[in-house]
C-alpha cells in the first residue's frame, strides 16, 4: 500500500498536467482500402474532434491548428545518380541507399507547416517533406546526402507518393476537423498510420494515431500471394503463359 501511495504521489503532477491539456479524438472513414483491377485511387477522409479541459475553448487569441500525416510502411531504397559519358551515353555514377524511407507520405495542415512549428520541432515529429528522417546507410558527405535526399523526395513527389497539402485541413468552431488525403493508384500495400497533431502557439499539444490497412483484393490478391509464397512455380507459370501467348499471336499473324 505504501508503494502504491508513493507511486500515486509521484504520478499526480503528471496526471494533473495531462488533464489540463486538450485531447484528440480522431477517426478515418475507411480502416481498410481494397485494391482491385479497376482501382484508380481513393480519397481517404480523416476527421475528429478536439476535447478541451472543462469542455471550454481557450480564452486567448492564439489559433488552434491541426496537422494530419498518413505514412505507408518503410522500405529500403537504392538511389542512383546518372551522368552523361562522352556527351552521348548516360551511365550510373554515385549511389545512396536508404534503410527506412516511407513508401508513402502525405501531410495536410490547416496552415503552412513552416508557420506553425520551428525547424527543430518539425524534425522531431517528421512534419513536412523537408523534415523526413530517411536513414541513409552510408557515411557520405553531408552535401551529397542532402542532394540524394532531395532527389528521392522529388521523385516520390512526381509519382504522387509524397504529398504536402497546406490549408487542406478544415476546422469548424475550433472543435471539429476534417481532411481528405488522396491515395494514388500506385500506392504500395501494407499497414499505414494516420497521425493527427494538435498545434498551438508553436507547440505540439496532443498526438493521436489510427491504423489503416491497404491490401489487394480478388484476383490481384491471389497473384500477389502466389508470387510471395510460391515464387518458383509463379515464375514458371508466367514464362509458360508468355510462350503460349507468343505462339498464339504468331499463329494468328501467319493466318492473316
Amino acid at each position: 500500500m505504501r508503494v502504491l501511495a508513493s507511486a500515486l504521489l509521484l504520478l499526480a503532477p503528471l496526471l494533473m498536467a495531462t488533464a489540463n491539456k486538450p485531447v484528440l479524438v480522431p477517426d478515418v472513414a475507411q480502416r481498410q482500402v481494397e485494391i482491385v483491377y479497376s482501382f484508380t485511387g481513393a480519397d481517404l477522409l480523416l476527421f475528429g474532434a478536439i476535447l478541451y479541459p472543462g469542455g471550454r475553448l481557450p480564452d486567448d487569441d492564439k489559433p488552434t491548428d491541426i496537422v494530419v500525416v498518413v505514412k505507408g510502411p518503410t522500405q529500403s531504397i537504392l538511389m542512383r545518380e546518372k551522368e552523361k559519358l562522352g556527351g552521348l551515353i548516360w551511365v550510373n555514377a554515385a549511389r545512396q541507399r536508404y534503410r527506412s524511407a516511407p513508401s508513402f507520405y502525405a501531410i495536410a495542415s490547416s496552415r503552412p507547416i513552416a508557420r506553425l512549428l520551428d525547424d527543430r520541432t518539425r524534425a522531431i515529429y517528421e512534419l513536412g517533406l523537408d523534415s523526413l528522417q530517411l536513414s541513409a546507410a552510408s557515411s557520405a558527405a553531408s552535401a551529397e546526402q542532402t542532394r540524394f535526399a532531395r532527389g528521392l523526395v522529388d521523385l516520390k513527389r512526381r509519382t504522387g507518393l509524397y504529398v504536402q497539402a497546406p490549408g487542406k485541413v478544415e476546422i469548424t468552431d475550433g472543435v471539429l476537423y476534417r481532411a481528405v488525403v488522396t491515395i494514388p493508384a500506385r500506392v504500395p500495400v501494407g499497414r499505414f498510420t494516420a497521425e493527427t497533431f494538435l498545434v498551438r502557439d508553436g507547440r505540439v499539444l496532443a498526438v493521436a494515431t489510427r491504423e489503416i490497412e491497404i491490401r489487394k483484393s480478388g484476383f490481384e490478391r491471389f497473384v500477389a500471394r502466389s508470387a510471395e509464397r510460391h515464387a518458383l512455380l509463379y515464375g514458371l507459370v508466367a514464362v509458360a503463359l508468355s510462350v503460349a501467348f507468343g505462339w498464339g499471336a504468331g499463329m494468328v499473324a501467319r493466318r492473316f
